[in-house]
């Protein structure tokens, strides 16, 4: 089923009745999402594949490390300064934390629908939980001042207990992607990852709730705060976890990953340097904690837009030429008739058949045939101008566009062409039958276009059969 949505895209269900249906649309997705990664093509991939690289050696192991070294400096400051933060910026980072946790675990989901792995899965139940805790008690944090500001308080329930929830998920869902990376049964593993995670957040809840005071806030201490310690050590080996990961998966969506457990890291450092509640080092986690959820949304961007950039690439592309297809092809010929109809001057189109394909199929393996297809294609677009149209007419069937082209320019290309790809010096030798037409001086319509052009490639076709490709190869 993949397969034939693969097929689908690059233009090889060009003949016939066929009609995509939404099976076929979301193999297509299952097909995409599921690759490791994805890697863009222009003048930008360098840049990424350097930022990747230096990323995933030592920097990419100490920046966790050293980047908390930095908030730990930074929360003491704070701690001693007299920053009273606004409670309603608290609030709204809070909030539009939640807001991005929520769409975050919309993006999980579609990714798990697309794969079927867990992981996601668990990204799903644990971002919901989470999003919906944090928008929910936003709304009382202005109300949480206490009256004496130097007062030492407990945390708001939600601020340990959803990054500690958070934590301990991100850690366990990389182990149960370990263990077992698919899901076998979606509908029902996806309703018990949600059981599990509110059972979770309300075992930690009470535990928050009903521990001593004096065990949950250190007045005078160099860390006032131990609890935030242990999201804070949690969040560092899933820092490390996600980035020895990324070695097989590089896409946008898995960076994000890392970079969040990084940032989550940082904020609970500053969480733990918080001396009361809402004072400036709790800003200062709540800026990183807003950080961390921007950073996944970003990711979750970053990685639908490489999704649809190879839907498009795919729509319009030969999947193993790199040509344009028999779609891209049928759109190339009504535009240059319509420009043709406008301004009088002709085109050509060119028609190339790769000849024995299927001997070499059966003789040297299906890989130096398709070999053999990628040779065809890469001296046509080598040899075509930015203007022209090079695409793969299906099978061993090759098609060219020449704008504003007469038939002393086609017979030219063609010829360069076909001596190029017999004389590439590659094993085993190939070449080409051809033929072209004129528009409008050998047809007045696309049918009739393509039935002139293909009434010479025969011709030349029935002579090489005739006449073997190593014969015509010495020949020349």
């Amino acid at each position: 089923m993949i397969a034939r949505s693969v097929l689908l895209v690059s233009g090889e269900y060009q003949t016939g009745n066929y009609l995509p249906n939404i099976t076929d649309i979301a193999n297509l997705f299952e097909y995409l999402l599921s690759r490791p990664g994805r890697q863009c093509v222009g003048a930008g991939m360098n840049k990424r594949e350097q930022a990747s690289n230096v990323l995933l050696g030592s920097l990419g192991v100490s920046l966790p490390i050293v980047g908390g070294a930095g908030v730990l400096i930074l929360s003491v400051f704070l701690r001693s300064s007299s920053i009273i933060p606004d409670p309603l910026l608290c609030e709204e980072l809070q909030f539009t934390s939640g807001i991005f946790s929520i769409i975050f675990a919309g993006a999980a989901f579609v990714r798990f629908q697309g794969t079927r792995e867990r992981l996601p899965l668990i990204l799903t139940a644990s971002f919901l939980i989470v999003g919906v805790t944090l928008v929910g008690s936003s709304f009382s944090l202005p109300n949480l001042l206490p009256s004496d500001p130097t007062a030492g308080l407990r945390d708001p329930m939600t601020w340990v207990v959803g990054r500690t929830l958070l934590a301990v998920l991100l850690v366990s869902a990389l182990a149960v992607e370990r263990r077992s990376a698919h899901a076998s049964n979606p509908n029902r593993e996806l309703a018990a990852a949600l059981v599990l995670v509110v059972l979770l957040a309300t075992a930690l809840s009470l535990s928050h709730r009903y521990m001593p005071a004096e065990l949950v806030v250190l007045p005078g201490r160099f860390v006032p705060r131990p609890g935030n310690l242990v999201p804070a050590a949690l969040f560092l080996l899933a820092a490390q976890l996600y980035h020895g990961r990324l070695k097989s998966n590089s896409a946008a969506f898995d960076w994000s990953l890392y970079l969040a457990a990084v940032v989550n890291f940082w904020c609970s450092i500053a969480a733990a340097e918080s001396a009361r509640r809402l004072d400036a080092a709790f800003a200062l986690a709540a800026i990183l904690q807003f950080g961390g959820y921007a950073v996944l949304i970003g990711g979750s961007f970053l990685d639908v837009v490489g999704l649809f950039n190879d839907i498009r690439r795919l729509a319009v592309t030969d999947s193993v030429t790199g040509l344009f297809n028999y779609r891209q092809l049928i759109h190339a010929l009504d535009r240059e008739i319509q420009r043709t109809n406008r301004t009088g001057r002709p085109f050509a189109l060119l028609l190339f058949d790769l000849d024995g394909l299927k001997k070499i199929n059966d003789r040297f393996g299906h890989q130096a045939g398709t070999r053999a297809l990628c040779r065809a294609g890469e001296v046509m677009r080598s040899q075509c101008r930015t203007i022209d149209t090079a695409a793969r007419h299906g099978g061993d069937e090759f098609a060219v566009v020449l704008p504003e082209t007469a038939e002393q320019g086609a017979e030219e290309v063609l010829t360069r062409i076909c001596q190029s790809v017999a004389s590439d010096g590659e094993q085993p030798p190939i070449s080409l039958s051809a033929g072209f037409a004129i528009y409008p001086r050998d047809a007045e319509t696309l049918e009739s276009l393509m039935r002139a052009a293909d009434r010479p490639l025969y011709q030349m076709k029935e002579q090489h059969k005739r006449k073997p490709a190593v014969v015509r190869q010495a020949a020349g």
